[in-house]
């Protein structure tokens, strides 16, 4: 037969496993209801494009406000002849991205996906083709994957071939047919009077870099090549949340 004390003491230890029970509970969800508040303010390098540089430290996140920029690498070679909407494109993030403060925001050995969106393929005349890529997702090098938005950094938001390559596909144009034109209009002053080299050049030349300049112009543009490990700049279209990064180290 079980004594009274026994009885009671079996009550108490019930009673206080289930406060015990309670209180943890309530701890849990008090800890996965902490609120979120802004400790204070840092600053991220200026990219040349960005709007914005404030990166908002909270008491659980780093994040890095809307309209910051930063630089990310083609993980492989890409044409845009050869690509095509809806296709991923990996990207890797070179260096790790503190802010001016140093608090570490992205580790090395990150990786950023985007989706190609539109290809327009270079036209005439002497429009260079322009690629459209929505950047989708950080992958952190332990596999945590973050959901982002953001956009090259450009006037239009495309990926296209810079002013020099343009600048100087018509150099090479002009200096070619240029040079034709010399050869012509040297052939031509030989023929009648051989002495009338300088006419056949001044002929000649003005002409083919006039044909070479204009050819250049009214060709198609240049289509968009980037090479493994070229850089480029995106930026924010949201903001971008992210978890507290501790260092470390990767072997690319």
């Amino acid at each position: 037969m079980v004594s009274g004390r026994t009885l009671i003491n079996s009550v108490n230890m019930k009673k206080l496993l289930a406060i015990l029970l309670i209180m943890s509970t309530g701890m849990a969800v008090f800890s996965q209801d902490m609120p979120e508040e802004v400790q204070r303010y840092e600053h991220m390098f200026f990219e040349k494009g960005a709007e914005n540089n404030t990166v908002a430290i909270t008491n659980l996140h780093n994040i890095i406000c809307k309209g910051n920029a930063f630089q990310i690498a083609f993980n492989c070679d890409f044409k845009s002849e050869c690509a095509k909407a809806g296709e991923r494109v990996n990207f890797d993030v070179p260096q790790a991205i503190y802010t001016r403060e140093g608090t570490l925001l992205i580790p090395a050995c990150s990786k950023v996906v985007g989706t190609i969106i539109r290809i327009e393929k270079q036209r005439i005349p002497n429009k260079n083709a322009r690629v459209y890529i929505n950047f989708e997702c950080l992958i952190f090098p332990d596999g945590t994957a973050i959901s982002m938005s953001a956009r090259p950094c450009t006037k239009d938001g495309s990926l296209k071939e810079g002013p020099w390559h343009t600048a100087g596909k018509l150099f090479a144009y002009t200096l070619g047919l240029g040079i034709v034109g010399a050869g012509a209009g040297t052939g031509f002053a030989f023929i009648p009077n051989p002495a009338k080299l300088g006419v056949g050049y001044a002929i000649g030349i003005p002409v083919g870099t006039t044909v070479g300049l204009i050819t250049g112009l009214i060709t198609p543009g240049l289509k968009y090549h980037a090479k493994a490990g070229e850089n480029i700049t995106i930026i924010l279209c949201e903001n971008l949340c992210l978890s507290k990064q501790p260092e470390c180290s990767c072997n690319q």
